[in-house]
């Protein structure tokens, strides 16, 4: 089979096509043929290793070891069943939770043998894939690129608008919105949890499209007065910030909250590490959630929002999979707005 590897830390050159024998599943596995991949941040953080290097870049102590095929947001239909699964499965289309657990129900996400596909096991940058049945999913449209773009951003996504408890009413801030998981935490917070969201992106030529999302406000981290634009849009300060940035807009959050207000990070694009003063934490009695992937259970409530028409697929551009170096630079860049997607099949 045609498949994309990564040979190790570095540039996009590190991104190999190549021929691989196509893999056999286990008796609890399933074989998947690929029809679409979406890009995340992920993959490209391993390997440029932003996650760290050696023993640090990985989920599990030994770190991602090379060479290994990447990428999570799959869809595609079994081709083949292990000894153990149903043989119903044969010929189901699916989209797979991205990671393998021992955790107890509701823990998945925390356990400390977490492993991710793409980085523990090899992805979705290629032809075929192997993966366990019981984490094989119908997919929720019928569209396999549509059905591709959720699953690792939507289950981010929706578990950061869990966490914060959104309520109806309330003003949610949503930073980094034309992306992956940020556009789709505007729809989250907005049709399926009620919320008034302002929308934060670069370039103001995309507000009536997140607007269609579901924001109620879009405005310009560009502006000199970011933080008195918020708060008199919304008519005073917020109730939650939802952020995939870090430290460029983290002065803004703090400040933009009310008391009492709640603060949920999952990544940090606009850089890793930051100043805090902790007496704007505790005087503002702020809460502050670190959050990455989510459970099985939100998984299978996202995917129901999704087939109810709450939370719908953004969709950039899509590249084949022979242009993966392409696709990942493309990703990068700035003014974008949602997800791109890989086919293995031109």
């Amino acid at each position: 089979m045609k498949a994309v590897q990564v040979t190790g830390y570095g540039d996009v050159d590190k991104l190999e096509m190549v021929e691989r024998a196509i893999p056999e599943p286990k008796d609890n596995e399933v074989l998947i043929k690929i029809k679409a991949c979406a890009i995340n941040n992920t993959e490209i953080w391993m390997r440029e290793g932003a996650y760290g290097t050696g023993s640090k870049s990985g989920w599990r102590p030994e770190g991602v070891e090379f060479p290994r095929i990447p990428g999570s947001d799959i869809t595609g239909t079994v081709v083949k069943a292990g000894s153990l699964v149903d043989q119903s499965m044969l010929d189901k289309n699916v989209v797979l939770f991205p990671f393998k657990s021992s955790g107890e129900e509701g823990f998945e996400h925390v356990s400390d043998d977490m492993s991710f596909i793409g980085s523990e096991f090899d992805g979705g940058y290629a032809e075929y894939v192997v993966w366990p049945a019981e984490l094989c999913f119908d997919m929720p449209l019928a569209d396999y690129i549509e059905s591709a773009v959720f699953s690792v951003s939507g289950l981010t996504a929706w578990h950061m608008v869990e966490q914060i408890q959104a309520q109806p009413g309330e003003t949610v801030m949503v930073t980094g919105s034309n992306g992956g998981v940020g556009s789709l935490n505007v729809q989250i917070a907005a049709n399926v949890f009620g919320a008034k969201v302002i929308a934060i992106v670069g370039d103001l030529r995309l507000e009536s499209k997140l607007k269609e999302l579901g924001a109620t406000h879009v405005l310009s981290y560009k502006s000199p007065n970011l933080a008195r634009d918020i708060i008199e849009v919304n008519g005073g300060h917020i109730d939650a910030v939802l952020d995939v940035v870090g430290d460029a807009l983290f002065p803004t959050s703090l400040e933009v909250l009310k008391k009492g207000g709640k603060f949920c990070i999952s990544g940090s694009a606009g850089g890793q590490k930051t100043d805090l003063d902790f007496r704007t934490l505790y005087l503002k009695h702020i809460t502050a959630y670190g959050s990455v992937l989510g459970t099985r259970d939100e998984f299978k409530r996202m995917l129901q929002a999704i087939s109810a028409g709450k939370i719908k697929p953004v969709i950039d551009c899509t590249f084949p999979l022979e242009q993966a170096r392409e696709a990942q630079t493309y990703f990068k860049k700035a003014g974008k707005l949602g997800k791109v997607v890989l086919l293995p099949e031109k």
